[in-house]
């Protein structure tokens, strides 16, 4: 089917490559409009196994969409967990520490901006802030975070699932792929093909149903069937792929903990990164679906009484009714009920 169609005129976009610290190739996609971006550059990081187009979903009006009309220069990450990128057992510290920097500063370089701001999504948002938190990031001056960011909190039953499957599983297999459920290419795919069938039939559609089983525990997972247009139920087949059992091993220690652990001894990021001051004057503001079946609004809660402390009355904290994890931007309605919430907090002076 179609995308809706939109109101909003023609954006002109193009792929700009950079490296990573490490070297790895990887890319920004500037998307801007006719008109001067009068409020400035503002980076978005996808989440894990999908890529930049996540924030475009086949809707009336995207997050994309509504950034460019409200004036901002809109840059999208293309970080190590994108598909559009070769896959890598990649952990969240690596893009902490070569991602997240590199494409600031290739935003930088490119606007002419000292500044930027920046909207981070799952676990774009954990290791953006891992990278914000440890002083990675000064350019940074406003970081809206959606679902998760310095303290994932999960449910017991996902955090069972977690500790006691993500074991065996990474012992069989590297990566999870959620288009196995278009065809499962390895033993090990086709066992865990039959778990998903067997335990998921909330739709007919076998990339959502494997996204809910790779990512926690929920019917679905990721976001609520009420707030997807079919368009978009049907498009998400398309914007999942590999993800590694590094990130998942990662996830395990820092859901048992609490709070976001480093796990690759890099200098840059102190063990302590998610409890000490942070080392930056961004203001944050936390979003949540309140729904979210992923990571629950209590994480979001814990980031913000965290940062709170340390400059009371600065953040900000808004949970969102009716909306779970990634329906927060793909959502039919999320420009009604979402996006002027973002886009008000963006705008605040800084």
């Amino acid at each position: 089917m179609p995308a809706e169609a939109s109101s909003t005129p023609p954006h002109h976009e193009e792929v700009v490559p950079f490296l990573a610290g490490d070297g790895r190739a990887l890319n920004l996609i500037h998307v801007h409009g006719d008109e001067e971006a009068a409020r400035g550059p503002v980076v978005l990081v996808h989440g894990a196994g999908v890529r930049a187009n996540i924030f475009r979903a086949p809707v009336h009006e995207t997050l994309v969409d509504a950034l460019v009309a409200d004036g901002y220069d809109v840059w999208l990450e293309n970080w190590r967990a994108s598909i559009d990128v070769e896959p890598s057992e990649w952990t969240l510290d690596q893009a902490a520490v070569w991602d997240h920097p590199a494409a600031v500063r290739t935003v930088v370089d490119r606007t002419g901006h000292d500044t930027v701001k920046a909207i981070i999504h799952c676990q774009g948002s954990t290791s953006f802030a891992m990278a914000a938190a440890s002083g990675l990031l000064p350019e940074v001056k406003v970081i809206v975070s959606n679902a998760v960011s310095l303290h994932p909190v999960v449910s017991r039953a996902a955090k069972l699932k977690l500790t006691l499957a993500i074991p065996p599983v990474a012992r069989l297999t590297p990566y999870l792929d959620p288009q196995w459920g278009h065809g499962a290419p390895t033993r090990t795919a086709k066992a865990l093909n039959l778990l998903v069938r067997a335990f998921h039939h909330e739709c007919d559609n076998p990339v959502c149903r494997w996204v809910s089983f790779t990512y926690g525990v929920g019917f679905p997972t990721l976001w609520r069937h009420e707030n997807l247009n079919a368009e978009t139920h049907e498009w998400l087949q398309h914007e999942f792929a590999k993800v590694p059992l590094t990130f998942f091993q990662q996830m395990t220690e820092c859901v048992r903990a609490g709070h976001m652990l480093p796990v690759d001894d890099f200098p840059a990021l102190p063990d302590d990164l998610a409890e000490r001051e942070p080392q930056t004057d961004a203001r944050w503001v936390f979003l949540a679906g309140a729904e979210n079946r992923c990571f629950l609004p209590e994480s979001q809660r814990r980031s913000f009484e965290h940062l709170e402390r340390f400059r009371p009355g600065y953040h900000a904290l808004h949970v969102v009714p009716g909306y779970g994890h990634l329906d927060m931007f793909m959502g039919q309605d999320a420009s009604r009920d979402v996006f002027p919430l973002i886009l008000a907090e963006l705008d605040k002076p800084v």
